[in-house]
């Protein structure tokens, strides 16, 4: 099983997805709620669905993204506040591989300065929308474990995808973490649904090593 650790980091890099810069406005995108499900595939492991559910639960918004396969399963979840920044109030993660697993969570005093990484997925996608950064674009978080992580992205072109659950059009950008440029996280968004994620693809070494697909969408009218 020396490979478990690769399809491990895989899984969480899709179930705990992260990013936002701190301290920075930007014009912020109507929150809408929407379920989506995915396709994961990851090289030579089993593919896997995933579902990412965001719902409005008075003033505060709720972010739940989960998976479960015959192998893994992983769930994280977050409460925040959707102004013209987000604010982050409560997060929680786990995840169970072979019969192992961990889970953790951050309160709304861990979560004072620096978001959890459901929260910033949503901004993230609000931010490249936006396109109001010029590359390197240096950004900071708390992984779930509570600690403070550096990393840059960059914008790229946006483009014209056909998934499963229709053709969009897409903003894309592209995470490395700069003590690993040989890893990159190419992240596709719908410019006009904050926090919904198209697609997503993760690179090693100039490699796919894996990719996620949007497979199906229930977005209620405005």
């Amino acid at each position: 099983m020396s490979s478990l650790p690769r399809y491990r980091r895989a899984l969480l890099l899709v179930l705990l997805p992260f990013l936002l810069l701190a301290g920075v406005g930007v014009l912020a995108a109507e929150p809408r709620p929407f379920e989506a499900r995915y396709h994961l595939e990851v090289d030579g492991w089993p593919n896997a669905t995933i579902e990412h559910r965001l719902s409005r639960d008075g003033t505060q918004w709720l972010s739940d993204m989960r998976a479960d396969i015959t192998l893994a399963q992983g769930r994280e979840r977050s409460r925040f506040l959707a102004g013209e920044a987000v604010r982050s109030l409560h997060y929680a993660s786990g995840y169970s591989l072979l019969g192992v697993g961990k889970r953790y969570a951050l309160d709304h005093e861990a979560l004072a300065r620096l978001p959890d990484r459901q929260a910033a997925l949503f901004e993230l996608s609000r931010r490249a929308t936006a396109a109001e950064c010029t590359a390197p674009c240096r950004l900071r978080y708390l992984d779930h474990r509570g600690r403070e992580t550096l990393v840059e992205y960059r914008l790229l072109p946006r483009t014209a995808l056909s998934l499963p659950a229709g053709n969009f059009e897409a903003v894309r950008v592209e995470v490395i973490e700069p003590d690993e440029p040989d890893r990159q996280l190419r992240f596709s968004f719908h410019p006009g649904v904050p926090g919904l994620l198209l697609a997503m693809e993760y690179h090693r070494d100039g490699e796919r090593r894996s990719r996620l697909s949007l497979s199906e969408l229930d977005l209620p009218p405005r």
